[in-house]
C-alpha cells in the first residue's frame, strides 16, 4: 500500500521587519520539499498581520505584487469577525505539520506557536514559552547567566529607568564602545555600535522604535563572529561551526550584509579553530539549547575575542533559510543535505506532538458545593 503524503502547511511573511527575508526563506523550503513525500499548502501573513490563504500566497510566491494582492483580497474582508485574520487557514483540509518560516515578530515570539497548540497539530521549532523566552535577549541572558553559560555583559534599559543609565555611567561600567539593541528584535534591526554619549543617546531613541526593552552591551574587541547549528528534541547534537568575516569598514553583521548585499562577506564553512575552543562552543550550544528547552532546530551565536573565549551571543529558533542562510550551510558542511534537513525537521514535529500527547492532565469534577451559611458570629461550616 502506498505511504500517504503529508500535508503540510507553509506559513512564512508577518508583521516584523523580516517580512521579506520570511518570504525568501519560504520559497527555498518549499522548492526543496520532496512533493513526492508532501502535499505543500502556503499561507502569508502579510504586513498587517492577515494571514491570506493557499492560493493567494501562491499567486505572491508566483511573482504577483504583494501589495495589489493583499489589497484584492482585504476589500471583502469582514473585520468584525474576531477570527478573520486567521480565517483563510480553513481554505485547505487535513494539515498534519505546520512549519513556520516566521522571522521576528509574531513567528518567533510563541504568537504563532499558541496558534499551532490550540489548533492541537504538530509544527517544527520550539514551544510557545522557550519561543518567547528565546526571543527576548534580555530573559535569554538571565536564563544562561543562571545555568553557568558565559555572555557578555549588560544592562537593561526602559523608557522608565533611562535616566538611571546616562552614557557615562554605562560607559564606566561596561567600556565607552558598547552596542545597543532592542530586546525583542531580529537581523540586527534596531542594533548600534557606540562610542559616545551623542551616538548613545540615538541609538536609545531609535531603538525605542522596536521595543520598550533596551540591552546596552559591552563590546568584545576584535571578536570572530561564530556560529554553531542544533538540531533535535532531547536528543541533539551540534553542527561543525561556521565564521563569518564582514569588511573591515562595517562595525558589525547587520541587516544589509545579512540579506541585501552579502558581496563582502566571507563564509568559512566550516571553521578551523583549536579543538578545545570547538568542542567548548558545541558544548555551550547544546547546553544553551537545553536551558532555553529548544526543540527542533536552532542556531546559536558567538563572539569569540582575542584570547579564543567564547561568549554567548544569541539564540535564532526559526533561522533563515535563504540562499545565504547559515543554519542549512552548516548541517550541510556536517554531512545533511538540505532536503534531508527538512524532513528530519518534520520528523521531529511529528515526534515532539506525539511526546506530548502522552501527558496527562486530571480533570477532578467538584460536585455540588457543600457550604453552611454561618450565623452572626460563628465560623462557617463546610
Amino acid at each position: 500500500m502506498e505511504n500517504k503524503k503529508l500535508h503540510i502547511a507553509l506559513l512564512f511573511g508577518g508583521n516584523s521587519s523580516e517580512h521579506d527575508v520570511s518570504k525568501r526563506s519560504a520559497h527555498n523550503i518549499y522548492d526543496a520539499l520532496d512533493k513526492d513525500k508532501y502535499d505543500v499548502s502556503v499561507f502569508m501573513f502579510t504586513k498587517k498581520g492577515f494571514l491570506l490563504g493557499n492560493k493567494d500566497s501562491m499567486r505572491i510566491f508566483d511573482g504577483e505584487n504583494e501589495d495589489d494582492v493583499v489589497a484584492e483580497v482585504i476589500k471583502d474582508v469582514d473585520f468584525s469577525n474576531p477570527l478573520a485574520n486567521i480565517q483563510n487557514l480553513a481554505e485547505v483540509k487535513d494539515v498534519d505539520v505546520f512549519y513556520p518560516v516566521i522571522h521576528g515578530n509574531m513567528g518567533e515570539d510563541g504568537t504563532v506557536q499558541g496558534l499551532f497548540r490550540l489548533l492541537n497539530k504538530p509544527w517544527i521549532g520550539s514551544g510557545v514559552a522557550s519561543s518567547g523566552v528565546s526571543f527576548d535577549k534580555d530573559l535569554t541572558k538571565k536564563l544562561l547567566t543562571l545555568n553557568g553559560i558565559r555572555n557578555t555583559k549588560y544592562v537593561l534599559v526602559t523608557p522608565e529607568n533611562k535616566a538611571d543609565y546616562p552614557y557615562a555611567k554605562v560607559a564606566e561600567e561596561l567600556g565607552e564602545t558598547l552596542f545597543v539593541k532592542p530586546a525583542r528584535q531580529g537581523s540586527s534591526v534596531g542594533i548600534h555600535k557606540v562610542r559616545n554619549e551623542e551616538e548613545y543617546n540615538a541609538a536609545l531613541e531609535d531603538g525605542f522604535k522596536y521595543d520598550y526593552k533596551i540591552l546596552v552591551e559591552e563590546a568584545i574587541k576584535n571578536p570572530r563572529e561564530v556560529e554553531c547549528s542544533v538540531l533535535g528534541n532531547r536528543d541533539i547534537k551540534a553542527s561543525k561551526l561556521g565564521a563569518i568575516r564582514i569588511p573591515e569598514s562595517d562595525d558589525f553583521y547587520d541587516y544589509n550584509n545579512k540579506f541585501v548585499d552579502a558581496s563582502g562577506v566571507v563564509f568559512e564553512m566550516p571553521i578551523k579553530l583549536p579543538e578545545k575552543l570547538t568542542k567548548e562552543i558545541q558544548q555551550m550550544s547544546l547546553d544553551a539549547f537545553r536551558a532555553l528547552d529548544n526543540r527542533g532546530l536552532a542556531r546559536m551565536d558567538f563572539l569569540v575575542d582575542e584570547n579564543d573565549v567564547p561568549y554567548f551571543g544569541e539564540v535564532n529558533t526559526l533561522p533563515g533559510f535563504t540562499n545565504i542562510s547559515l543554519y542549512p550551510q552548516l548541517w550541510e558542511v556536517s554531512g545533511i543535505s538540505y532536503s534531508e534537513l527538512i524532513d528530519q525537521l518534520i520528523q521531529l514535529a511529528i515526534d515532539e506532538f506525539n511526546d506530548n500527547a502522552k501527558i496527562h492532565y486530571d480533570f477532578t469534577e467538584l460536585g455540588t458545593e457543600k457550604v453552611v451559611l454561618c450565623q452572626k458570629g460563628l465560623m462557617p461550616k463546610f
